[in-house]
């Protein structure tokens, strides 16, 4: 027991004097806006939404009294075995460990978790409470599946919450490290608190990496190109050629607003633009202006024709040509296939072939996000942005870290604010906090459209003051979907392939969201599976895919010089025929919130 007993008492209630002037200095950062009227608290409206949905399911639970005696019963019963085989085991027997399916995570990798009885006891209870928990969702028949689908999720956060590795009192290593340092990790931690909070303006702005080590277009998004047009929404950068001759077709890449286009570009190791610029592509992306209350109204179709549009006419002044490639990532993918559908009824043909990355069309299997985009919460959303015309980026890093809050949140609260240790720097969660406005009009459009009323995949989508098919695109398609993704998850995006009027390759990566797009050939890092068409069950063709190792990058190259393989000189940035306005990454990009 004693690297659990106070060594220094004197030491440590000077400390948590310390503690409790940093937490005062946290409470005034967090009061001091409200006072002032420049914040406005929106917590009621999820927390109403959260007791709205449990109240759903305790309905099921209460109505029959003999189903709640039941399932009450299961969980004391749980208990006592836990409290039985805690006893056999201080007395040197062998026990059973009700909680051994959860051993690896990497929340309780501390040995004191197994070895110590009073911390293996709370391990153990906890995991029994939150599989009873999350059995209470699935065994309540009834629930119309959104609101057990909410209700799942709402456990799921309330469990990771909870967790006993989130308090100091009983998290073993926390704990020893309090005791061992007389509570001056507690302080560093409450001044970090303090500090992000400051950060935020009155909300918690959670630092996941080390911020002061990374800074766009120094270290990261450094492949050598020029911005050669400029709109109201966006930047157009082409990038500097690497090889002698290139593809006749130029590659246009559509990224997401919600956060940067340099998570293609992170650094020249991880980048997949300067992998396909030294591929002999002629690589244009679009970088997304972070709006302000000036682009409120800018909408779906003003992103379509000022962003798609007009970087597709840029490519094709600079370059002469009329055919292209084009890339789509998540909602800039999204995006994409509503412009394709959209200029295939216009008549307009130039872009050649379609890629998607973890992009969804179909949201019937739209995954945890689900959640957020009910009505109820749409209107909530909408009356937060028709204060400022815009989202707060923050708002969608938060929901993005609540998808995976085990490993996106507690464990930074954990690291930062109980260790008070400074986070690692890594340029991937640097990016993600690196977050970017949604124009009110735009937002309130793709959340009615795709997660609300799922007009996209069912024809019912109107651009230009037309309904638009994505039946009527009929070019080549490569879509690429990521096994653990919890933003567009594989099943969602194969069903979506059904959507598109021409043939479409669908392949899976290992990995997620990030992690299964950004993995470079020579990293030899996870897998992906290649199969048949994509139609059917998702688990039958899954089952039948073939899987190969590494990188699907060489994979989707072959693919697109199976569409056209000629090749013309290496073309220069502008081409002659527009000049530069800034190196790149430009200063869009640069604009942080």
């Amino acid at each position: 027991m004693e690297p659990f007993v106070v060594k220094d008492p004197e030491a440590m209630a000077r400390n948590m004097a310390h503690v409790v002037e940093e937490l005062g200095r946290a409470a005034s950062a967090w009061v001091s806006p409200r006072e002032s009227g420049e914040k406005k608290d929106s917590v009621a409206g999820p927390a109403t939404d959260m007791v709205k949905t449990f109240t759903k399911l305790s309905e099921y639970w209460i109505s029959d009294p003999k189903r709640a005696l039941e399932a009450q019963t299961h969980l004391l019963t749980s208990y006592f075995d836990i409290w039985s085989n805690s006893v056999r085991k201080m007395s040197g027997e062998k026990a059973e460990d009700p909680a051994a399916s959860h051993l690896g995570d990497r929340r309780f990798s501390d040995e004191d978790w197994q070895n110590n009885a009073f911390f293996s006891f709370l391990r153990q209870a906890y995991w029994v409470t939150a599989d009873w928990a999350d059995k209470l969702v699935k065994d309540a028949d009834g629930l119309d599946e959104h609101t057990r689908h909410k209700a799942q999720f709402y456990v799921k956060q309330l469990t990771s919450a909870l967790s006993p590795t989130n308090f100091v009192l009983t998290n073993p290593e926390v704990y020893k490290e309090t005791v061992a340092q007389s509570g001056e990790n507690l302080v560093r931690g409450m001044r970090m608190l303090a500090e992000d909070i400051e950060a935020g303006r009155g909300d918690l702005r959670l630092r996941q990496s080390d911020y002061n080590k990374f800074a766009v277009g120094e270290n990261l998004a450094m492949t050598p190109g020029k911005v050669i047009a400029q709109s109201d929404i966006c930047q157009v950068i082409q990038y500097e050629p690497e090889t002698e001759t290139v593809l006749k077709r130029p590659l246009l890449i559509c990224p997401p607003w919600i956060n940067k286009f340099y998570i293609l570009d992170l650094n020249p190791q991880k980048s997949f633009i300067r992998w396909a610029v030294e591929q002999g592509h002629t690589v244009f992306v679009i970088s997304w202006v972070n709006p302000d209350e000036r682009h409120a109204d800018k909408d779906w179709e003003a992103y379509a024709r000022e962003g798609i549009g007009f970087a597709v006419d840029t490519v094709e002044k600079v370059t002469g040509e009329k055919k292209i490639n084009a890339i789509g990532y998540c909602v800039g993918g999204t995006l994409l296939a509503a412009t394709l559908a959209l200029l295939a009824k216009e008549g307009d043909d130039r872009i050649a072939s379609a890629t998607f990355f973890t992009t969804q069309v179909d949201f019937v299997n739209a995954g945890d996000l689900m959640v957020f985009a009910d009505a109820e919460n749409i209107d909530s959303i909408e009356a937060n942005m028709k204060e400022h015309g815009y989202l707060d980026g923050s708002k969608m890093a938060t929901a993005f870290n609540m998808l995976r809050a085990s490993e996106l949140i507690w464990p930074y609260v954990v690291n930062n604010y109980l260790k008070g240790k400074e986070p690692m720097p890594f340029d991937l969660l640097y990016w993600n906090s690196d977050a970017t406005r949604m124009p009110a009009a735009n937002h309130s459009y793709y959340l009615r459209n795709c997660y609300l009323e799922n007009n996209l995949s069912n024809d019912r989508m109107v651009l230009g003051g037309k309904k638009v098919s994505l039946k009527d695109v009929t070019i080549p398609v490569y879509n690429l979907a990521t096994r653990e993704d919890h933003i567009a998850p594989a099943k969602s995006v194969f069903i979506g392939c059904r959507s598109f009027g021409g043939k479409v390759t669908y392949v899976m990566a290992g990995s997620g969201h990030i992690a299964g797009v950004v993995n470079p050939p020579d990293k030899k890092k996870y897998q992906y599976w290649t199969g048949g068409k994509p139609v059917g069950d998702f688990d039958a063709w899954a089952e039948k895919a073939k899987e190969h190792p590494g990188s699907w990058w060489p994979h989707w190259d072959a693919w697109i010089r199976k569409q056209d393989d000629e090749e013309v000189d290496a073309r220069q940035p502008g081409g002659g025929k527009l000049n530069a306005i800034e190196d790149a990454p430009g200063s869009f990009v640069r604009v942080r919130v």
